[in-house]
């Protein structure tokens, strides 16, 4: 278990305010400034899936998602609308945003294996819920084939339990082609431990995308299809209780 002093987590009671202010700026229609914004990609999910646990068994699921690089680091966030088959509708929204000692300090790490060193913040935000307040660092990683491979190591803060934890969040994504085709492998997991009354607990959420493009005749955008497994072993700290569901997944990428 990862315990802060006092003064950190006062400074932790504004990240979520800092992530919603840079979300202002990295809107798309920032992105023509060259001089701030590097890249941007913006996309929207449908999933579909059913046998989940605590809550409803069958839902659908819409998500959001938009990165970009700025600067000095990059910022991501996504956001989840979720429909069951009965009862109210529910939203789930989380914000990263990380600082490049690469860029900040104009270092080259591209001849070896550690492509970069980030100072990282995130916020977790359920509907109903306070925020989940995490403060880390990250390592992003050089390896043959993959987009990229990012690993953060956060101390995480719940202010509706007590004590601080850690977690481990790795993402990755690696595009490969089979007979002409391009196929996406992507994915993120989390493992975090216990806080409160939870127990450690592992989310792993790897994804195998087609890309359909052609087929109907997209020339302007991307349209993905295939399977997104989530496996979440003691789900939300709840000891006991593993979720193990495969969802379609559709990703348009514009």
């Amino acid at each position: 278990m990862v315990k802060m002093s006092s003064g950190v987590k006062y400074k932790q009671k504004h990240i979520g305010l800092l992530l919603a202010i840079f979300s202002l700026f990295s809107l798309p229609c920032f992105a023509s400034e060259s001089d701030f914004i590097d890249w941007h990609s913006t996309n929207i999910q449908l999933l579909r899936g059913s046998h989940y646990q605590l809550g409803d068994d069958s839902r659908t699921v819409m998500t959001l998602e938009y990165a970009n690089s700025w600067r000095y680091g990059d910022f991501y966030i996504f956001g989840d609308q979720v429909w069951p088959d009965s009862g109210s509708s529910t939203y789930y929204y989380e914000p990263t945003l990380r600082f490049s000692l690469k860029k900040m300090l104009n270092t080259d790490y591209s001849d070896g294996l550690v492509k970069d060193v980030l100072l990282a913040v995130n916020v977790e935000k359920p509907k109903g819920q306070s925020g989940r307040r995490l403060l880390g660092f990250a390592v992003d990683l050089n390896i043959k084939g993959f987009r990229f491979f990012k690993t953060m190591l956060f101390s995480r803060n719940n202010p509706d339990l007590s004590g601080d934890i850690y977690q481990l969040t790795v993402a990755w994504n690696y595009p490969f082609k089979i007979q002409g085709v391009s196929f996406l492998a992507e994915g993120f997991t989390d493992l975090a431990g216990s806080e409160g009354v939870t127990v450690a607990n592992q989310l792993l959420v790897p994804r195998l995308l087609m890309n359909v493009t052609d087929v109907f005749g997209l020339t302007e955008s991307t349209l993905w299809v295939g399977i997104e497994w989530q496996y979440w072993h003691n789900k939300f700290g709840v000891d006991g209780v593993t979720e193990s569901v495969p969802q379609l997944q559709v990703k348009y990428v514009f």
